[in-house]
C-alpha cells in the first residue's frame, strides 16, 4: 500500500493507493467506519462507458482529508472491494456522478443506478443552482477545478496540467483531451494516483461549501432533490440506449459523402475549393455581389449557417423563403458543410460509438443551457433539423416495439401566456384555437395569408427566444420594416407581455441582475441584455414542466419505455400491441394547468424508426409511399401503417 500526503487550503490530507489484495482489508475497514458523507469517482479509458469492458480504471474514495484509491483494473478482489463499498457506504456525493460515475459502476461492478442514485448527491446540480452561467459567460463555471478555485482554495492544485505532461510524453500528439493518453498511463502513476486523490477530497469539501453558498443566496431547497431525480432518471434513460440499424446507417454514410462531394463540386466552379475555408466563401460571395452586415469578432464577415441561409432563400427549417433569388453558392456551401457534419457527427458516432447489443448510449445533460434546459450529446441528436428524417431513420425501438412521440403544443407561447397572464392569448388557447392563426389575424385582419402567418410566429417566438427584427426578417424574408411594423402591432395584441417584461427587468435589477423562474431557480442576467429575462423565465419554466411530465411519467410506470427528452418532447419505445394504450397514458402525464392555462401533449406513433414519425407528405399526412419502403416494420408489414399512423 502505498500512502501520499499533502496539504489543500492549509488543511492536511492523506490519501492510500491499494496495491495488492492486502490492503483492501484495511480499506473495507476504513468503509465501514465511515457514517457521514463519503466522496465517490472514478477514472476510466476515455469516455467510452458502453463500449470497452475494460473501461473502468481506478475508483476513489474520500473525506475532507482522506482518500482511498482502489484500481479496479487489477482483477476481481479489487472490483469486488469496490463494489462492496458501495453498498455499504450510507451516503456519496460527487461531481457529475450521476450521471457519468454511476453508469459506470452500474455497467462495470453492477451497482445499478436505482441503488446508487438514490444516496448520492452531486455537487455539479449544486453548482448550476448556484450560478447556471460557464466561466465564458461570467459565471464561475461547473467543472469541479473552478468550483474548487472559487469556494475551496484559489490555489487548488490543478492536477489535469501535470497529466497532460505525462500524456504527451507517453505518445507525440496526445493530451488530456485524447481518450488514448487514459489508457496508456500506468495505473500506479504518482500524477494519475493524486489526481484522483483530489477529485474525492475536493468534492467532500465542494458539497458543504455549496450548502452554506445556497443558505445565503436563497436557493430554493425543493429544487436539490427535483434535480437530482432528473439526472436518475436520465442516466436510466441513457442506460437503455438506443438500437442502431448498422445497414441503413451504413448505406447513408455513403450518400452523404456522395452528397458532400456533389455540393463540393458545385462550389468549386465559382472559386471555393474547400467550403470550410471562411476567406474562399467571403471572396466568392463577395465576387457574387453579396453583402451583408454580420461580422465575426475580428471584423470579418460572417459565413455561419445563419448568415448563408437567407443568401440561399432558405429559413431554418431548410424550406424556400421566396423573398429573392437563392445564391446557387451559398446553396452549395450549406449542403456540403452539413453533409459533411452529418456523415461525421452522426453517421461515424453511431457507427463508432454501438456497443456489443448494438445499441448507442447519448449523454443527457440535465442542465446543459443557463435555463435549465437539457441537451443531449455524443451525439447531439437535439440538434437535428425538425422535418428531417434521414438521421433519425437510423435509430430503432426495441424488437416488437414501436416509436412513440409526445410532444407539448406551442408549449412556450403557453408559458408565456400563463406567467405573463395574456388576456387574449388565454381566450385563445381555451378555445382550442392555433395561436398562430390567432396572432395573424389580429396583426394582419382575417384575410391573412402564408406569408403572414408565419411572420406572426416568427415574431411572436421572438418574444420568448430574445431575437430582434433583424433575426425576424432573415427567417421570413420580411423587409425588416413590415417586421417592425408587426412587432410593434404584436405588443398592441399582446400589451401584458411589454408589461411583465418591464416588471421582470426592474425585480431582476433590484436583485443584482437575477431573476427566478416559477419554481424558483435563480437566473442570472448579463447587465447588457436585460430584456432576455422574459426568454429566461419562459425557457426555465418549459423545462421544469417538462420535469414535471417526467414525474408523472415515472409514477405511472412508463420510465421503462422513455428513451430521451428532446426540447419540448418525450421519444419512447412502445410494445407495438399496447401503443395507442400507452400513447394515451403518455398524453395524461403530460397534461396540466399553469397559471390557469392548459398545458397539452400530443402523442405520435410511429414505425419500428425514430425516422417514421418524420416520413410525412408536405400537408403533413403520413408519407404511405417512404414508410412502406423506409422503415423496417413497415417493409414487412405495410398493412400497419393506417391503423399505428392514423393513415387515412
Amino acid at each position: 500500500m502505498r500512502e501520499y500526503r499533502g496539504s489543500l487550503g492549509g488543511v492536511p490530507w492523506a490519501g492510500w493507493l491499494c496495491e495488492r489484495p492486502e490492503d483492501l482489508r484495511p480499506f473495507m475497514e476504513w468503509v465501514r467506519r465511515q457514517r457521514g458523507r463519503v466522496a465517490f469517482d472514478t477514472e476510466g479509458r476515455g469516455l467510452k462507458i458502453f463500449t470497452r469492458p475494460d473501461y473502468l480504471r481506478l475508483c476513489q474514495f474520500g473525506t475532507e482529508t482522506e482518500a482511498w484509491v482502489v484500481p479496479v483494473e487489477l482483477g476481481p478482489a479489487f472490483r469486488q472491494a469496490a463494489a462492496d463499498a458501495l453498498r455499504i457506504l450510507p451516503s456519496l456525493v460527487g461531481h457529475n456522478v450521476l450521471m457519468h460515475d454511476g453508469l459506470a459502476v452500474d455497467r462495470h461492478l453492477s451497482i445499478p443506478l436505482e441503488e446508487f442514485c438514490p444516496k448520492t448527491e452531486d455537487t455539479m446540480i449544486t453548482a448550476k443552482q448556484i450560478d447556471p452561467r460557464e466561466a465564458h459567460a461570467g459565471g464561475i463555471g461547473s467543472g469541479l477545478k473552478a468550483q474548487s478555485a472559487k469556494f475551496i482554495d484559489p490555489a487548488a492544485p490543478d492536477t489535469q496540467e501535470g497529466l497532460t505532461a505525462v500524456f504527451k510524453g507517453l505518445k507525440v500528439g496526445h493530451t488530456k483531451k485524447n481518450p488514448v493518453g487514459w489508457d496508456l498511463i500506468p495505473w500506479d502513476h504518482p500524477i494519475y494516483v493524486v489526481y484522483s486523490m483530489l477529485d474525492v477530497i475536493l468534492g467532500s469539501r465542494l458539497i458543504t461549501a455549496h450548502e452554506r453558498e445556497m443558505r445565503r443566496l436563497g436557493v430554493r431547497q425543493a429544487l436539490i432533490p427535483y434535480e437530482h431525480n432528473k439526472s436518475r432518471q436520465c442516466a436510466i434513460m441513457a442506460r437503455a440506449g438506443m438500437i442502431v440499424d448498422p445497414d441503413w446507417t451504413a448505406e447513408l454514410g455513403g450518400q452523404l459523402e456522395e452528397e458532400q462531394a456533389k455540393y463540393g463540386e458545385i462550389a468549386a466552379r465559382y472559386g471555393v475549393e474547400n467550403v470550410n475555408s471562411n476567406n474562399q466563401i467571403i471572396e466568392a460571395l463577395r465576387g457574387m455581389g453579396e453583402v451583408w452586415s454580420e461580422k465575426t469578432d475580428t471584423g470579418k464577415p460572417s459565413v455561419a449557417k445563419d448568415v448563408l441561409l437567407p443568401m440561399a432563400d432558405l429559413d431554418r427549417d431548410w424550406e424556400p423563403i421566396g423573398a429573392r433569388k437563392s445564391n446557387p453558392l451559398a446553396n452549395a456551401i450549406l449542403r456540403a458543410q452539413r453533409a459533411g457534419k452529418w456523415n461525421t457527427g452522426y453517421v461515424d458516432q453511431f457507427l463508432g460509438d454501438v456497443d456489443a447489443d448494438g445499441r448507442i448510449h447519448p449523454n443527457i445533460n440535465t442542465l446543459e443551457a443557463r435555463t435549465g434546459r437539457m441537451s443531449v450529446t455524443g451525439p447531439a441528436l437535439q440538434t437535428l433539423p425538425s422535418g428531417d428524417w434521414t438521421i433519425r431513420r437510423c435509430l430503432l425501438a426495441e424488437p416488437g416495439h414501436v416509436m412513440v412521440s409526445i410532444d407539448f403544443s406551442a408549449i412556450e407561447l403557453r408559458v408565456l401566456a400563463g406567467m405573463a397572464d395574456v388576456s387574449r392569448m388565454k381566450t385563445a388557447i381555451a378555445a382550442g384555437e392555433d395561436l398562430h392563426d390567432f396572432t395573424a389575424r389580429l396583426v394582419f385582419g382575417p384575410g391573412f395569408t402564408k406569408a403572414q402567418r408565419k411572420i406572426a410566429k416568427v415574431v411572436g417566438l421572438g418574444k420568448v427566444y430574445g431575437s430582434g427584427a433583424e433575426t425576424a426578417s432573415k427567417q421570413t424574408g420580411a423587409p425588416i420594416a413590415q417586421i417592425r411594423e408587426t412587432m410593434a402591432a404584436y405588443d398592441r395584441a399582446y400589451p401584458e407581455i411589454r408589461q411583465a417584461s418591464n416588471r421582470w427587468q426592474r425585480e431582476a435589477r433590484w436583485d443584482g441582475y437575477v431573476t427566478r423562474s416559477a419554481t424558483g431557480r435563480r437566473l442570472p442576467l448579463d447587465r447588457s441584455r436585460a430584456y432576455a429575462v422574459v426568454n429566461y423565465k419562459v425557457q426555465s419554466t418549459a423545462r421544469d414542466v417538462l420535469g414535471q411530465a417526467m414525474d408523472n411519467c415515472e409514477a405511472a410506470g412508463l420510465l421503462p419505455y422513455m428513451r430521451l427528452p428532446v426540447h419540448d418532447e418525450i421519444l419512447a419505445s412502445v410494445p407495438r400491441g399496447d401503443a395507442r394504450e400507452i400513447a394515451a397514458e403518455f398524453k395524461r402525464c403530460m397534461t396540466m394547468n399553469l397559471f390557469g392555462v392548459p398545458i397539452d401533449a400530443e402523442p405520435e406513433i410511429g414505425g419500428r424508426s425514430w425516422g417514421s414519425l418524420y416520413m410525412k407528405t408536405k400537408k403533413g399526412k403520413p408519407d404511405r409511399g417512404l414508410l412502406a419502403q423506409s422503415d423496417p416494420l413497415f417493409r414487412e408489414r405495410p398493412e400497419l401503417i393506417a391503423e399505428l399512423m392514423g393513415a387515412s
